[in-house]
């Protein structure tokens, strides 16, 4: 969910998936708004919540894959580099989400509800690990699944250095990265066979949100930067097939999921353990066309990377704290269709306000710090 902050860095191509997948979350919830609304393009919507944050999970697989992979090439690759490596990622991601989870509860509290029991978890990003999460925070979900991911990686790599010491980096980087997709393919193979479903509400909560199912998501995107490495010139020569095959996969087996009414009770196999996974990889198959579209002319590029640099604080933001804490000072029961429009356009411009001050007030100034001397002198080589 989170984004560089160096614009000289910024890859407008990457700025534009992440928009996208912000921008489909924001979509799929603002029909907390329209609850009545039924058909049109109200299931597109719906889809789009779901593969949002299936875009996340694969990009950030493939930056994170990228910063590993250089990482682990070096010569001198130890424990250092992997503490190095999870000092940066957490100055990235753990303020921002603690903060926002501290609000929640004010929130949850203010209004006079119940906190769930397990609020101890969320602070160790385990309300989710092996079982469906509480009604509270619960675009949460995502996140200790990448964070859980982002630890297994370099751990992972740390133990097969040393235990295949003269076998090629690179060839170790592929082969953990292939261990965990499948181990993360059989979790689901084994709740398949071991948790009937009942409807798409439990497969959502029971296994597309759950962290032991979900790992494999983020490495698609580590796989896609490994390849990307070793094979620049075929990543590159045959970018254009591989998006329209992307985008053909990602689309087409949609149509054939709502064309044939396979959901997740008549075609539970095809969602429990193959949807997610192919689903990742058609969005990994558009990478190549992304990863290298640099630039855009500056009225599409600057909204973009605004979106783009603010989609973590939105992805925070958007649902329990300001689309809830809207719906308690200013309920939408009694609101007319186009009372409901206006809400929604305050909805989201107060949303990118917010999100545009947290970012710059806030999540910068706490990232910017892990290039601070007291964390560079001990960690960085």
């Amino acid at each position: 969910m989170t984004s560089s902050s160096s614009s000289r860095q910024r890859v407008f191509g990457l700025d534009l998936m992440r928009a996208i997948a912000i921008l489909a979350v924001l979509g799929s919830h603002i029909l907390y708004i329209f609850p009545e609304q039924y058909g049109g393009v109200i299931p597109l919507l719906q889809l789009g919540g779901v593969m949002g944050v299936e875009i996340f999970f694969v990009l950030s697989g493939y930056l994170i894959g990228s910063i590993l992979l250089r990482l682990f090439v070096k010569e001198d690759f130890g424990m250092r580099d992997v503490k190095y490596f999870l000092v940066r990622r957490w100055f990235r991601t753990l303020p921002s989400y603690y903060l926002a989870l501290v609000l929640n509860i004010l929130l949850v509290i203010a209004i006079g509800r119940q906190l769930p029991e397990n609020i101890p978890y969320y602070f160790l990003f385990l309300q989710n690990f092996s079982s469906g999460m509480e009604v509270f925070f619960t675009e949460s979900w995502s996140l200790p699944v990448e964070e859980v991911a982002y630890i297994i990686g370099p751990l992972l790599l740390y133990v097969v250095v040393y235990a295949f010491a003269k076998a090629k980096k690179e060839t170790l980087f592929l082969g953990s990265t292939i261990a965990v997709i499948i181990v993360f393919l059989i979790t689901k193979l084994l709740y398949h066979f071991t948790t009937p479903t009942l409807n798409a509400q439990q497969w959502n909560i029971n296994l597309k949100a759950v962290v032991i199912y979900r790992i494999d998501a983020i490495y698609y995107g580590v796989l896609a930067a490994y390849l990307s490495h070793k094979y620049p010139n075929h990543w590159l020569k045959h970018k254009q097939l591989l998006f329209a095959l992307g985008v053909i996969l990602f689309f087409g087996f949609q149509f054939v999921l709502g064309k044939y009414s396979l959901d997740p009770v008549a075609a539970s196999f095809i969602w429990d353990v193959i949807y997610l996974p192919l689903t990742s990889i058609a969005i990994a198959l558009t990478l190549p066309v992304l990863s290298s579209w640099r630039q855009a002319p500056r009225f599409i590029a600057v909204p973009i990377r605004y979106v783009s640099i603010t989609s973590y604080a939105v992805y925070l933001l958007h649902y329990g704290l300001l689309l809830q804490g809207m719906r308690w000072l200013w309920p939408i029961e009694l609101l007319s269709f186009n009372e409901r429009v206006g809400y929604a356009a305050i909805y989201f411009i107060l949303l990118f306000l917010i999100a545009g001050l947290w970012y710059r007030l806030y999540e910068k100034p706490m990232t910017d710090l892990r290039d601070k001397h007291f964390i560079t002198s001990r960690y960085k080589h």
